[in-house]
């Protein structure tokens, strides 16, 4: 999840405060920017509502940020 990876380094949040921040273990934290693990839908929601972006865009289905661009 390179968008998850670019968000947090945007907000200057370093993977261990970003996890205490979201409540997600570091490693699977570190395993979702790796690419290695794909997070269930309820902590992509959780992110994307942290980023203040859609889904689509933090997944990377849409180039549109913002969760209510049109």
């Amino acid at each position: 999840m390179n968008r998850l990876r670019e968000l947090r380094k945007e907000r200057g949040l370093s993977q261990d405060r970003l996890a205490n921040e979201m409540s997600i273990n570091i490693k699977t934290l570190r395993r979702y920017e790796a690419g290695e693990n794909n997070p269930r839908v309820a902590i992509l929601i959780e992110l994307a509502d942290y980023f203040d972006v859609s889904v689509d865009y933090l997944i990377g289905r849409t180039d549109i940020k913002r969760k209510n661009a049109q």
